[in-house]
């Protein structure tokens, strides 16, 4: 029982460190703005424009701006009051899409299609999902899809070596639709729990690769027309308003299922979660924080709405 609240407490630790640049832009601005008046339309206004710096949209900002103002008309408001109603508001947009991903046992292998654009994190996720998957106790395959990056390649088989898990791999420029045909055929074989699939980073307005995708899809689902059964969107939160557009790109192509959002750590606009929440509703599964393994975890709609508005546990 004890280690589980160590962990607890640690990955909040780690959540709230990871969200500080957002939680503190935000803080600031709003103690800065209650010090020094009471409450009317204009203060609402201003909250609104702090809110929408930190990239929460502008349905969640004014959402939150109206609750800030109910019944509170001409009256001295604190900055913790503030906090309490973004948290509460936030946490209502994001408790519908925190899901965990869940591996269904019966498929044989679950297979777990990866995509997003360059330097989102995807390998590392990769990564750091074979570790999580094989500390549970699967069998993992990795398939190095990305066959344009050497780098993604050789980072792949450490991952494999680190869980024990046999990575598919082709030479630099062989074509990712037969890699993951293989590797598909390979794990079934094997009978392998899990497989992961890597793709190389593409940006969604370049209609070549992502026709490419399609076909790596088109491919997995002639050796298993179930599959694949999981397509995670990686975003890097550091894109900002960029991310709303990836996710509809993506969704379109591959038939987004999830998102991991990472690198939150580096920005001070982590509301872009709450946005692609309000506007998407696609489950998000996992956020990053950090570079470890220990720093993926899977998303909880409270931690992540109370450590945005920077409350503390």
């Amino acid at each position: 029982m004890n280690d589980t609240t160590g962990t607890k407490q640690s990955w909040w630790q780690r959540l709230t460190g990871g969200l500080k640049r957002t939680s503190s832009a935000l803080g600031t601005a709003v103690a800065d703005l209650v010090t020094k008046r009471k409450l009317d339309r204009a203060m609402l206004d201003d909250i609104e424009d702090v809110l929408l710096r930190a990239d929460l949209g502008t349905e969640v900002s004014v959402r939150i701006a109206d609750a800030v103002g109910k019944g509170r008309y001409d009256k001295a408001i604190s900055a913790d009051e503030v906090k309490s109603v973004v948290a509460t508001e936030v946490e209502k947009v994001l408790s519908p899409v925190a899901k965990p991903l869940e591996i269904d046992a019966s498929k044989k292998p679950f297979v777990i299609l990866v995509v997003g654009v360059n330097g989102s994190g995807k390998t590392t996720t990769i990564g750091k999902l074979s570790q999580k998957f094989a500390n549970e106790g699967r069998k993992v395959m990795l398939a190095a899809g990305d066959t344009f990056r050497a780098a993604a390649i050789e980072q792949l088989k450490v991952w494999g070596e680190r869980t024990k898990s046999p990575v598919i791999a082709g030479a630099q420029g062989s074509d990712s639709a037969s890699l993951a045909f293989t590797a598909l055929t390979s794990a079934k074989e094997q009978a392998r729990d899990v497989l992961l699939i890597d793709t190389a980073g593409r940006l969604q307005n370049k209609s070549e690769l992502m026709n490419e995708l399609e076909k790596v899809v088109r491919v997995i689902k002639k050796v298993d027309a179930t599959a694949p059964h999981a397509v995670l969107l990686v975003l890097d939160a550091t894109v900002g308003q960029n991310a709303l557009s990836q996710v509809e790109a993506f969704h379109r192509t591959a038939g987004v299922t999830g998102l991991v959002m990472t690198k939150l750590d580096g920005t001070a606009r982590g509301g872009i979660l709450v946005a692609l929440s309000e506007k998407h509703k696609l489950p998000v599964h996992f956020i990053g924080v950090g570079e470890g393994v220990e720093d993926l975890a899977p998303f909880t709609a409270k931690d992540f709405a109370k450590a945005i508005a920077g409350i503390e546990a």
